[in-house]
């Protein structure tokens, strides 16, 4: 089940990373991803039917991007009777942290201010989540006094 606290403003910490390294992942892992952070764990076929439902995808090909994951360490596999099972060793935070940050030095030359600028003028920010990042902001000025 996913973890309700796992939201886009959280600023608990992780635990649990495997390698410390920062995790990006391709758009088809980052679905794959999804369906074991939903389920806590799936086979290969759980993931193909999830799948399903918005794209079609050959068994072969989730087994060997599941595979890869487990190589990566991104994923656990155990063997349960016939079929593998297969669990998320990071968060979907995690993940989102890798991918943000490769994000700000790919488009933005590692400015996470040129980032915040471009989502405000572009105005890709709705201006409740606007209000509740300035809230966010006021809290941590107010804790570093």
């Amino acid at each position: 089940m996913r973890d309700p606290s796992d939201d886009q403003f959280s600023d608990t910490e992780d635990e649990g990373d495997p390698s410390g390294e920062e995790v990006v992942l391709s758009a088809l892992q980052l679905k794959l991803m999804r369906v074991l952070w939903q389920r806590g764990e799936a086979s290969v076929a759980d993931v193909v039917a999830e799948l399903a439902k918005s794209r079609e995808l050959a068994h072969t090909t989730v087994a060997t991007m599941l595979s890869r994951l487990a190589r990566r360490g991104v994923v656990s596999v155990e063997r349960d009777g016939r079929q593998l099972l297969y669990r998320p060793l990071i968060s979907e935070r995690q993940v989102r942290r890798g991918m943000v940050a490769e994000m700000v030095r790919t488009l933005f030359s590692g400015s996470s201010d040129a980032l915040l600028t471009h989502l405000v003028t572009e105005r890709e920010v709705a201006a409740d989540d606007l209000a509740r990042v300035q809230e966010l902001l006021r809290q941590a000025e107010h804790d570093d006094d």
